[in-house]
């Protein structure tokens, strides 16, 4: 079992970190066909934030998360993303929260879109597997974000439960010490991908620390009966390694 009194603390002052969100959330506003100018637009994505909890109305913030630790538009571009990825949880959360409250999770270090695409591509299989069809595209974007803050450090501990490949063993004992340190007034971890050798992740725990947003390239993730997907952008497709 961890000591959490004896998890190192780093500044982590880093201008670019990735994480992959699906276009659907980021191109044409899902209203669009619905307005035929933007006053209608406007208006109607105005009556869409009132059961948004993304923009911060607290009947629809999950209990883990103080409305008043949200950003709002003052935060700069994407600050809506910010909020959507502490708001918007699985039931059963993922290694470092649970459904009561989300993160942000991203990566870093030179290779972190290769990182970013083995965490994504692993998550999808694992969906497309509970239906038994490998049948599926699903285009992806970078968010970039920058980070000047101090971060729990988890290199060192790949041995622990947290860090076991099967989200059974792994997210119970990643979320009672995310728990525990966010209660100290941890601002989150740095840690090793589980889902691909040698990359570098990040978990983010409070919405203020993540900082100019900015978008990046689309790639595009294709299962064609087979569980190893084809990645490809206008450069061309990469194939990516089974985890």
């Amino acid at each position: 079992m961890i000591d959490v009194s004896q998890i190192p603390v780093r500044d982590f002052i880093e201008a670019n970190t990735t994480r992959l969100i699906s276009t659907a959330y980021i191109d044409e506003p899902a209203l669009a066909p619905l307005a035929d100018d933007e006053n209608e637009l406007s208006f109607l994505e105005g009556l869409e934030g009132l059961s948004s909890s993304r923009r911060g109305l607290p009947e629809f913030i999950p209990s883990g998360v103080d409305p008043g630790e949200l950003v709002n538009e003052y935060h700069g571009y994407g600050w809506t993303y910010v909020n959507a990825a502490f708001c918007y949880t699985r039931e059963t959360g993922n290694r470092f929260n649970g459904s009561e409250r989300g993160a942000w999770y991203a990566t870093w270090k030179d290779d972190r879109v290769e990182t970013a695409m083995a965490e994504v591509a692993w998550h999808l299989t694992r969906e497309l597997e509970a239906t038994g069809v490998f049948d599926n595209i699903t285009a992806y974007r970078e968010l970039n974000a920058s980070f000047a803050t101090a971060f729990h450090d988890l290199e060192d501990c790949t041995e622990e439960p947290i860090f076991k490949p099967d989200p059974e063993t792994g997210y119970p004992a990643g979320q009672r010490l995310a728990a525990q340190l966010l209660i100290a007034g941890s601002n989150g971890f740095i840690y090793p991908s589980v889902r691909r050798a040698g990359g570098s992740c990040l978990a983010a725990f409070r919405p203020h620390v993540v900082q100019n947003i900015r978008q990046g390239d689309t790639w595009v993730f294709e299962w064609a009966g087979s569980p190893e997907p084809t990645i490809s952008k206008s450069s061309g497709p990469i194939r990516m390694s089974g985890d």
